[in-house]
């Protein structure tokens, strides 16, 4: 068998039917479409969301609050989860990937003060709390912002 002798199943493939053709063909003068109303037109897609005049279901629905699109999903760690790397390691977003203690850096990794810090390390990610950045420069590390 060569891709040039390949055929669809016997009867899978249909030519296609053509409306309008005359009242012998069966389908002709209104085309399957009926007799007169909205349906019958030509250009009678109608609007997304119309419901025949009824009031659509996106306005009869209550609406609270705001989305704001240009936010930024920041993913927070504390300092003591940090303890779990080596002494003098530099910690980066794909290291902290790597220890599994987050999954998805989305917008950013940001390293927060709670618990303590033991491990002597040079810490870069996005972002650092005040107290955080200050228990990691007490342990004698370094944050640094990427």
């Amino acid at each position: 068998m060569r891709l040039g002798e390949l055929k669809p199943a016997k009867g899978a493939v249909t030519k296609g039917f053509r409306k309008g053709r005359g009242t012998g063909s069966g389908n002709g003068k209104t085309s399957g479409r009926g007799h007169k109303g909205q349906k019958s037109r030509s250009g009678s897609g109608g609007k997304i969301g119309f419901e025949g005049g009824q009031m659509p279901l996106y306005r009869r629905l209550p609406k609270r609050g705001f989305h704001n699109r240009n936010t930024k999903e920041i993913v927070a760690i504390n300092v003591s989860m940090l303890n779990v790397f080596d002494n003098g390691t530099e910690v980066t977003v794909e290291a902290l990937q790597s220890k599994g203690l987050i999954s998805n850096p989305r917008d950013g990794v940001k390293i927060l003060g709670q618990g303590d810090l033991t491990k002597k390390l040079t810490v870069r990610v996005n972002k650092y709390s005040k107290t955080a950045a200050d228990k990691i420069k007490a342990a004698g590390g370094e944050a640094e912002v990427i």
